[in-house]
């Protein structure tokens, strides 16, 4: 798949994103070689390949992550964080309704 310049001006009307030319040819040359990059590794036979929990395990079959212990070591300052509010409610913050 390659794009073409009206694909980038379709993309960054849709972004509202305002480029120029050089800068529409340079989104072009890169989104290009992405997709390029992307061929490429589909074309890799991946038959009988096992996905991996985690990128060692391809060399190390014994990796356990280093998680850390699971407990808190900041204090509890919502109070704090919610003074300035204007409105709160149960430590909640309390915003305008939007949607009818």
């Amino acid at each position: 798949m390659s794009l073409t310049l009206d694909d980038i001006a379709r993309l960054s009307k849709l972004a509202q994103l305002d480029l120029n030319g050089q800068q529409a040819d340079d989104a072009l040359d890169k989104l290009n070689s992405i997709f390029a990059l992307v061929e490429q590794m589909r074309a890799v036979d991946t038959t009988g390949v096992a996905p991996l929990s985690h990128p060692i395990a391809a060399w190390k079959d014994d990796v356990a992550l280093r998680l850390r212990e699971d407990k808190v070591t900041e204090p509890n300052r919502r109070d704090d964080y919610q003074k300035p509010a204007p409105a709160t409610q149960d430590g909640l913050y309390l915003v305008p309704k939007v949607i009818d």
